[in-house]
């Protein structure tokens, strides 16, 4: 039988090479989330490595001019639904609920951490920092403190908010900046969030 090439120069195998790690990193997150879903790892170990797979992902994905990861993941028949929801927040399950903040409760240090990430975010946009890059940790930790706060009751409002716009944030370039518009829809909410958050505090004392 003939051999078929897929490839006949070294930018096309670099193309070839670089779906195929692309394959990969996807099937390993959707593996890692089904076995977090078990029990099969803990929460720790889960996190470092989702993190890792995220950061892959994205770096992978702009050597392939940022692919629709549905359409790749259809295109090479891929049931990977869990690794498409993971990819498509940008950070850990146990960052977008709360699981793994080693800090929780209403004790008095989480709460000074969690007024730091409240007050760090409304500084940055504040001051007009919008790229991406920028703005996805601040958000990031601000979810995780928030997601961590005992008192907060689970339908706290803001919680789907923070998440939404993380999503929003993970489907741009780091190098994109939002518009005015948002920047300032986002410090609204975020300042809404922290007023909030004061008020329940003053409740719990």
């Amino acid at each position: 039988m003939a051999e078929i090439k897929l490839y006949n120069t070294s930018a096309e195998r670099e193309v070839y090479e670089n779906k195929a790690a692309l394959y990969a990193i996807v099937m390993s997150l959707e593996h890692l989330e089904r076995a977090f879903a078990h029990d099969s790892i803990s929460a720790t170990e889960y996190t470092a490595e989702c993190n890792k797979l995220l950061l892959q992902c994205k770096t992978v994905s702009q050597m392939v001019d940022n692919p629709d990861l549905l359409k790749f993941t259809q295109q090479y028949r891929l049931s990977c639904s869990a690794a498409l929801r993971r990819l498509e927040v940008g950070v850990p399950s146990t960052i977008e609920h709360g699981t793994s903040s080693g800090l929780t409760g209403n004790n008095a240090k989480h709460v000074a951490k969690t007024v730091q990430d409240f007050i760090t975010t409304m500084d940055a946009l504040s001051m007009n920092i919008t790229s991406v890059d920028k703005l996805h940790p601040l958000l990031t930790d601000l979810l995780q403190s928030v997601n961590a706060a005992s008192f907060l009751p689970p339908d706290f409002r803001w919680k789907a908010s923070f998440r939404d716009w993380l999503i929003r944030l993970n489907k741009m370039k780091a190098s994109d900046e939002l518009d005015e518009e948002q920047v300032r829809q986002l410090l609204f909410e975020v300042e809404q969030a922290y007023a909030d958050f004061k008020n329940i505090l003053d409740s719990e004392e």
